[in-house]
Order: C-alpha cells, then structure tokens, then sequence
C-alpha cells in the first residue's frame, strides 16, 4: 500500500513570526485609526449639543427639524423606485449578454463602463444639456422641460448604479447549471416556463444582492442630487446643508448617523444574499447562449437603447465642453478649458497626487493585511476581516464629517494630519477599502500553496516567500486594485467634500463648485478632463493586461 509523504516544513523563526504579525497588525491597526476612531467620534459628536452639553437632545431637535423628515422620506421613496427601476434594466442587459446571441455585446459592456470613469455629477450635467430648460431637446421642440427635482435624480440615479447591478445579475447567471435547462427540454418545458421555473429562482439571490447595492448607491449619492436635484431635498444634501450651509455640526452628524442606518441595514443583507446566492454554485455547468433571432432582436433593441443613453449622456458632455454656447452657438471653441475659478487646473494634478497616494499606499496596506490573514489565521485574522467589511457600508458624506471630528484636533498628535493631502488619500483609501480587501482576498487564495510549500521546504525566508510566491502571482490583482482605487480616489466627490482646503481642492469638487457658479460649460470642460485621466489608465491597465496574458506559457492568440 503507497503512502503519500507530506513535506516537513521548517520551523518559523522569531524574526519571521514578528514580519509576519507586523504584516497583519500595522495594516488592523491603521484600520482601527482611520476608520474605528472616525465611526466613534461621530457618534459622539452627536450626542453633543451646540451649548456644550452631553445628551439626546440633537435627536429630540430632530422633531423640530421637519426638513430632515421631509429629506428622509424623499431619500426613501427615490431609493426604492430606483431600485424597482434598476432592477429591471439590469436584468435585461445582464440576460442579453449573458444567454442570449445578440450582438453588440462589447459596445453594451463598454457602455456600461463609462459611468465609473467620471464623477456622479456628470450623468446629471449630461441630463442638463440634453433635458433642461436651455437643453438641445427642450430647443429643437420649442419647449422648456422640467429636469430638475425627482424624475432628474431618478434618471441620473438609475444610469449610475446600473453597471453595479448588471454585474452582480450577470455573476448570478453565470452560476446558473445547464443540467437543468437539458432536463426541461425532455420534459417539453417552454422557453418562458424555463425562464420562469428555472433562471428567476436562480438569479433571485442575485437580483436581491443588487436592490440592496443600488438602494445604499442611491440614498448616499450626493453629486447627482446638488446637481439636479433642484427642490428634491435627500438626505445627502441635507448633511451638507446642514454642515457647510447653516454650521449645525451636531445636527449633521444626527443626519449622518440617520443615513448610516439604511446603508449599513442594506449592506448587511446584501452580504447574506450575496452568501447565499454562491453556496452550492461550483458543481454547476455554466449554460452555453443559444440564437433564437426573435427573442436575440428584442434584447439588442433594449440594451442598444439602455447602453445608448449612458453613451448619449458622457457624450453629451464632453461635446458641450467644446460648444461656445449651449445649445444657442454650436460652433466649437477651446474657450471653456481656461477654467476661471481660482486655481485653474490645480485641483486636477491635486487630484491625481492624492489619488496616487491612495492607491499605492492602499495597495500596499491591502496585500500585507491580507497576507497576514493568509499566514497567520486565528481570532486577530478573523478581527481583521470583519472589520475590513464595515467601511462598505458607510457612506462617504459620514465618513468625510467623521474625519472632521476626528482629525480637526490640536488635542491629539493625529490633529497635524489635518489639511494634508495624506488625509485625503487616506480617506478614499478607507473609503472604498472593503471592495480592495475582498478582490485582494480573492486573489490570495488562488495562489498555489504548492509553489509556496515548496519555497519553504527549500529555506526560503517570509520574505523570499513574498517576492518569489505572492508577488508574481499577485500582480494582475495588484494592478487592479491600484486602478480601482486610483480611479474611486479621482472621481468621488462625498468623501472629500468636507475635507478640502482652499490650498487643497480636488477636481469632483471643482467640478460642482463650477455648476454651481453657472460656469455649467466649464465643468463639462473639468469633468472631461478628469474622464481622460481616468480612461487613460483604465486603457493602459487592460493593454497591460492583455500583454501580460499573450506572453503567459501555454497562451493562445486571440
């Protein structure tokens, strides 16, 4: 009878026991700071009141604040329709591209792509000059419609959590099992009783963790609704007016811990749907799209159409970026890019130093935490993990106020971070931090603990276990993490909204200060450019990519 040998790792050095616990505990402890500290503060913050004293009494003026009430219910209602709305598109694009033959799928996915390129606000500009009162529309017509208020932030709402919804949906179709769909065809089952019994049942989980994404993307949104919200008041810019316009800092810290609780209720139960909808999915056989021309004309008709309007919306921008005046001289003009608010272009190289910032120290942070958690699992890994899946659920208006409270302090050593561009980055770095930390994870565990094995059976240190093992294998996941934290850093507009300085402005924020000004051409100027920064890099990525993947062994040309 053979026996198998297990290979006989050698024992850990001390110094190596301490790298690797440095690894896990200077990343859970930056966590705890930058993220821990700023949740409590808020919370704290709440409970003081403007006279100085301790107590409930910013929650009971809430009573008294009837515009709060009015902006949660609005928040509320526009949440859910979104949501409805979302889902239904959603399922429709990810179903197209997903089971049927249709063509145009990379336009449809392209498409698709556009709105995580450009701040929130720019769908909502987009809407302006197509759908406002002076918009190309509104003139060819001879009318003046009505675009502000709550079908504008529903428009814009819809196309900006869109792409987030068609990607869960289509995870979920993809885990679908064709073994079913092959015994409903011998039982005689129908195309649309299939559909009904067989891949709604399946994508439930999925379209459940969807409506709960897109609802916590919708009430936490503020970029569209100071855009074009109008009178339409939510909850997001309810805390900024509170904050920024009438200086009530306990009662913006009230409303933010309001607007907490919907957003992290969401998450939660995203999370369990999310749970659910992958248990018992590895076994399945992915079913394989068949053409039926009927059934293949119709989803291209609809998705052409859902993809066109994200399309027609950036375009729409980016051309009026251009247009002496809209929609009244439509002859072209470079005059809008000499921007002529005070600073110019400096909130755009601002934002592309902090947003290199966040990235590579994100990066950096997020592969040795969860190396860390790889290396030395136990209740401080386990720590660790649950932690890192809370910033998910705070919305970046909170966490930018928390900050505020947090860091604006000549009490505490921490206070002289306060003003500084590695405040920023370290903001959208924790901001966006779940979503890294669960891509980096995925990534660890598909490196082969063979390869790793066997460099430790042969001496090699944690850290030749680092350079050799998990660097290399790591790398395209390290290059997505870096973009994605690049690109979130240099378009998010809630998060830094109550951090920026006069000496240090960001380009979403410059981008909302122009419309606000009027100077509604010039920020489709801004926002084109912050587009191109971030379209750039995403190109550059995915030719690296692609290069990378044409130089693997055992690649095949496409």
């Amino acid at each position: 009878m053979s026996t198998t040998v297990t290979p006989q790792l050698p024992p850990m050095h001390a110094s190596e026991r301490w790298l690797l616990r440095a690894c896990l505990l200077l990343p859970l402890a930056a966590l705890v700071l930058f993220f821990g500290v700023p949740m409590l503060a808020i919370a704290w913050r709440s409970l003081v009141q403007d006279t100085g004293g301790i107590g409930w009494g910013n929650y009971a003026a809430l009573l008294d604040t009837p515009g709060v009430w009015r902006a949660l219910a609005n928040s509320l209602l526009l949440g859910a329709v979104t949501t409805a709305v979302t889902l239904v598109l959603a399922f429709v694009v990810a179903f197209g591209l997903e089971r049927t033959g249709m063509p145009g799928r990379r336009f449809v996915a392209g498409a698709l792509a556009l709105p995580m390129l450009a701040p929130s606000l720019v769908l909502g500009l987009g809407l302006i000059f197509l759908l406002g009162r002076n918009g190309i529309v509104g003139k060819m017509l001879g009318v003046r419609p009505e675009i502000y208020g709550f079908w504008g932030l529903l428009i814009a709402d819809v196309l900006y959590a869109l792409p987030q919804a068609v990607l869960i949906v289509r995870t979920a179709l993809r885990q679908g099992d064709a073994r079913q769909y092959d015994a409903a065809e011998v039982l005689g089952a129908t195309p649309w009783r299939q559909f009904c019994d067989i891949t709604l049942p399946q994508a439930r989980y999925g379209l459940l963790s969807a409506g709960f994404v897109v609802f916590t993307i919708t009430i936490t949104d503020f970029g569209n609704a100071v855009v074009i919200g109008g009178n339409f008041a939510v909850l997001a810019t309810e805390i900024y007016n509170q904050v920024s316009g009438q200086m009530r800092f306990g009662m913006g810290a009230v409303v933010g811990m309001l607007l907490l609780a919907p957003a992290a209720l969401s998450v939660f139960i995203e999370r369990m749907a999310a749970q659910r909808a992958g248990a018992g999915a590895e076994s399945a056989l992915p079913p394989t799209p068949t053409r039926r021309p009927g059934r293949d004309t119709a989803f291209f008709i609809a998705c052409m159409g859902i993809a066109g309007s994200i399309v027609a919306l950036v375009l729409t921008v980016v051309v009026a970026s251009f247009i002496r005046l809209w929609p009244y001289r439509l002859d072209l003009t470079l005059k809008h890019y000499d921007i002529t608010i005070a600073g110019g272009y400096a909130p755009l190289w601002t934002s592309v130093w902090v947003s290199a910032l966040a990235a590579s120290v994100g990066t950096a942070m997020l592969f040795v935490l969860c190396f860390g958690i790889r290396r030395l699992p136990g209740r401080l890994a386990q720590a660790a993990t649950a932690l890192s899946a809370l910033p998910v659920g705070v919305p970046g208006l909170v966490l930018g106020l928390a900050y505020v409270f947090t860091f604006n302090t000549a009490t505490w050593p921490w206070g002289m971070l306060y003003g500084t561009a590695i405040l920023l980055a370290l903001c959208n770095y924790y901001h966006y931090h779940t979503q890294g930390f669960m891509t980096m994870m995925t990534g660890m565990r598909n490196v082969p603990t063979t390869l790793e094995d066997a460099t430790t059976v042969l001496g090699g240190s944690t850290a030749r276990v680092l350079r050799d093992v998990y660097l290399p294998a790591l790398l395209p996941t390290l290059l997505a993490v870096l973009v994605f934290l690049f690109m979130r850093s240099m378009v998010t507009l809630s998060a830094v909204i109550f951090l920026i300085t006069p000496s240090l402005p960001m380009g979403a924020v410059t981008v909302m200060r122009l419309d606000e000004a009027g100077l509604t051409s010039q920020a489709a100027a801004f926002s084109t450019c912050i587009m191109a920064v971030v379209g750039s890099l995403a190109l550059l990525l995915h030719f690296g990519t692609q290069r990378r993947v044409r130089r693997a062994p055992g690649s095949k040309p496409a």
